[in-house]
């Protein structure tokens, strides 16, 4: 008898517990809300309590969240979707059909659009009101799919889906709470994501970015997909990383939002970019029960010895001083003032009006003296006024103008001109500016990071079988070559080969393409992915050449020697070749060279397998035109030999008879010996 009492004690205590969850977690949901007053997290959480005393504590929790968090206009239809919600699944408890997931959340979405829709017809403005609206009623529906299985379980794998999606409707509601200008939920939110990302790979961690980056978007109320561009990147990256360290998730993820966020103009791309940088470091925190038990911790305490914290150091050492350079880069050049003299708003004026007047050689030849300094003291007045009249000029010059009125307009129409491209470069100066800082401040945190682990890792031993040839030529009358090469390893059996092309010849062009070298080896070899620092890379070039025009092709090869598996990312540069005997394909791309695009735009990536005897062939175009490269194929479906340097010089010899060193010339050639061959 005491036994039963007790029991019975202990299941009352559960359901006073279930219902008090309910009541609050549904207020607190109540403060996410979307633009137009909705809150669709609450009402799905209604939907998924279900009728009963559960769906009561859920509606009364909306109750007492609508009268802390919403205005009275707005807490009316949400109330009454709530109550709807409530009544229908009341009136149809116990029907197996009618309670599915999917009914349940197409009926909350119905409820919420019928309701929301007809304050939407009696607004002023229907067609303004109608998109949040839609959106809203979207939420209803998916928050009462992901909050069914938590409320009534079914299965572990829906169940962790409610959890998530529930954290994540939390934390939205703590996107107004910022400290130091930085919202502290959108930095939980990247910690989850991140999280979610490494625990469940790349593709739930893409999904589950998109899905926060667009509900973020929403509430947020902006148009731009700011938050849907930064965060499905870095949950992509990151999800890339699951089965290794957490710390090269991290870093995954920092680079990822640094690629999608750096070059934005928006007001928020700045500071998600830093509460990105927090959020992965609060990610690399959590404790190590959170990621998969005893199994996991295990893993994670072998890897944590000092061999390990070493190259984690130096990786993250490395990628600092890339970072560091990319800054130093972007204000070593020698920046002498770009502002235009505001005397070409007459020159261009006067080539549009003066030319064919009977007057010209008067005005700009016999009193030229007089002319300018007429116009030179008009100046400061149109200047400051931004638009010119007669009075701004000296009498004795707008008396002897025959073709005033139309001077006037040709200089007004300069003006206007002149006046958008000073705004424009002091916007672009102030990106730069922006950006160099960035920089800055992501490369002492790496550093930070890195000063108290312990000492960098001896440079690992050279296990790779393979052979490399490289030859380089400048064009005819230079005595530098603009192009550069570079092979390297960034860990055993990975190697990178790297050859760029930076625009016109000489000193300019071999500075400019050494430079891109060494920052993306930097990257690389710092433990980034190719794509990924690739595309860090062309923004910060973009950037770098945005006044000055400059760019640089970008051509780079990485070959796994332990699977033959080779890969070659493109920017701009030349077609390149895999030889296997007789056998030539030709790899092309058709992306623009690095920095003439300011977007995070992605190389051509291509995938292949180099077999064992097979030839690997980077170019650049000054070697061949892409035209009419058969020669080229040719040569190399005819060449039999095994030394990949006697074939690079012989490509650069038959190129000077053909092309007669029209432009700089670069070859590198790999070769990955056949089985049997050992490495000379």
């Amino acid at each position: 008898m005491q036994h039963g009492q007790i029991t019975l004690e202990r299941e009352q205590s559960a359901r006073l517990l279930s219902w008090g969850i309910r009541f609050f977690l549904t207020a607190a949901l109540t403060a996410s809300q979307t633009p137009g007053g909705y809150a669709p997290f609450a009402l799905g959480f209604v939907a998924a309590a279900g009728p009963g005393a559960g769906g009561i504590a859920a509606l009364a929790g909306a109750g007492v969240g609508a009268l802390l968090f919403m205005e009275f206009v707005d807490a009316l239809p949400f109330l009454a979707t709530g109550i709807l919600i409530f009544t229908a699944a009341a009136a149809f408890r116990g029907n197996r059909t009618l309670n599915r997931q999917d009914v349940l959340a197409l009926t909350a979405a119905g409820f919420s659009m019928a309701v929301g829709g007809i304050y939407v017809i009696q607004s002023l403005s229907p067609m303004d009101h109608l998109t949040p609206c839609v959106a809203a009623a979207g939420l209803t529906g998916a928050s009462a799919w992901f909050f069914q299985p938590l409320l009534k379980p079914v299965d572990r794998p829906s169940m962790a889906d409610g959890v998530l999606f529930l954290a994540g409707a939390l934390l939205l509601a703590l996107t107004d709470l910022e400290l130091l200008g930085l919202s502290l939920g959108r930095v939980l939110l990247c910690v989850l994501l991140a999280y979610t990302a490494y625990e469940r790979g790349p593709v739930a961690g893409a999904s589950a970015g998109l899905g926060l980056g667009l509900t973020a978007d929403l509430c947020a109320g902006t148009g731009s997909g700011i938050f849907t561009a930064g965060l499905g990147l870095a949950g992509l990256m990151a999800g890339s990383r699951t089965g290794r360290r957490r710390s090269s998730a991290a870093l995954a993820f920092l680079l990822a939002a640094l690629a999608a966020l750096l070059p934005a103009r928006e007001p928020l791309a700045q500071p998600l970019l830093l509460e990105s940088a927090i959020g992965a470091g609060l990610f690399l925190l959590l404790p190590g029960r959170l990621f998969g038990g005893k199994r996991v911790k295990r893993a994670e305490t072998a890897a944590d010895g000092p061999a390990a914290r070493n190259r984690l150091k130096e990786q993250l050492v490395k990628a600092a001083g890339a970072l560091r350079d990319l800054y130093d880069s972007m204000g070593r050049e020698n920046r002498q003032s770009t502002e235009e003299n505001p005397a070409i708003i007459f020159d261009r004026a006067a080539e549009k009006v003066c030319r064919g007047c009977a007057l010209c050689d008067l005005c700009w030849q016999k009193e030229y003296t007089g002319t300018f300094n007429a116009l030179n003291d008009a100046t400061p007045y149109l200047l400051e006024r931004g638009r010119a009249v007669a009075k701004d000029f000296p009498g004795y010059f707008a008396s002897r103008c025959i073709h005033m009125p139309d001077f006037l307009t040709a200089v007004n129409g300069e003006l206007s001109a002149f006046l958008l491209r000073q705004q424009y470069r002091r916007q672009l100066e102030e990106t730069r500016r922006s950006a160099r800082g960035q920089y800055a401040q992501l490369s002492e945190l790496l550093t930070a990071t890195a000063a108290g682990l312990g000492d960098a890792v001896p440079a690992a031993e050279d296990l790779s079988d393979c052979r490399i040839g490289a030859v380089l030529r400048p064009k005819e009358g230079e005595t530098v070559c603009g192009d550069t090469v570079l092979s390297f390893q960034t860990e055993p059996g990975r190697w990178c080969l790297l050859l760029a092309d930076g625009m016109g010849s000489g000193e300019p062009a071999r500075k400019e393409s050494a430079l891109t070298c060494r920052l993306l080896r930097q990257f690389l070899e710092a433990g980034i992915e190719p794509e990924a620092a690739l595309k860090t890379l062309n923004s910060a070039m973009a950037l770098r050449g945005a006044e000055t025009g400059s760019f640089t092709t970008i051509d780079l090869c990485v070959f796994d020697a332990a699977s033959g598996a080779v890969a070659f990312y493109k920017y701009g540069a030349a077609p390149s070749y895999l030889k296997k005997g007789g056998t030539v394909r030709r790899v092309t791309g058709g992306s623009l060279p690095a920095g003439l695009r300011s977007s995070p735009a992605s190389p051509d990536v291509t995938r292949a397998t180099l077999e064992p005897g097979g030839f690997a062939v980077m170019i650049s175009d000054g070697i061949a035109d892409p035209g009419r490269d058969e020669w080229l194929q040719d040569l190399l479906a005819g060449w039999e030999g095994e030394d990949p340097q006697a074939l690079a010089g012989l490509i650069l010899s038959e190129s000077i008879r053909r092309e007669r060193l029209r432009d700089d010339c670069g070859v590198q050639v790999l070769y990955r010996p056949a089985a049997g061959r050992k490495k000379v």
